[in-house]
């Protein structure tokens, strides 16, 4: 679905719009945050459903590092910090790489070593390098003790 798309623009859009508004009336902020992550979900997924799940697991483990880098702020142990920012990086930037540069690599492979090992033909998940790079930036900002609160909405 595209922003411009009849499907977007005359039903999408204004079914996102009206319950916006009902549940920020009727139910408050908490059910509006789920409806908004829930319209967003459903917009990234009418392209390709399959990578639902890569999306939601970057977000769950990130989720998952920053509550235990605060916690290691929290009772004190600093040296802990670090590597659990380098680990949730280093893991972000593997699942970057393997969506961006397999076949790369393998084709470079391929002509320098003159093999004929098989490209993957991966589909680059669309957005990936901004949701890889908005988690990483949650990381450091969670290393540096800047967010104060964690929820998953």
């Amino acid at each position: 679905m595209l922003f411009n798309s009849p499907v977007f623009l005359f039903v999408f859009l204004p079914a996102t719009v009206g319950l916006y508004l009902l549940l920020r009336q009727l139910v408050g902020p908490r059910a509006v945050l789920g409806l908004l992550l829930g319209a967003s979900l459903f917009f990234y997924g009418w392209w390709n459903p399959l990578y639902l799940p890569l999306l939601g697991g970057i977000a769950v483990f990130n989720f998952a590092v920053a509550r235990w880098i605060t916690a290691a702020r929290r009772v004190g142990r600093t040296g802990w910090v670090r590597p659990l920012l380098i680990f949730g990086i280093g893991i972000d930037l593997s699942v970057l790489g393997y969506f961006k540069y397999t076949d790369f690599l393998i084709d470079t492979a391929n002509t320098l070593l003159q093999t004929d090992f098989l490209l993957q033909n991966i589909v680059l998940p669309l957005g990936i390098s901004f949701f890889t790079f908005q988690k990483i930036a949650y990381l450091v900002d969670t290393s540096r003790g800047q967010v104060a609160e964690h929820d998953f909405l």
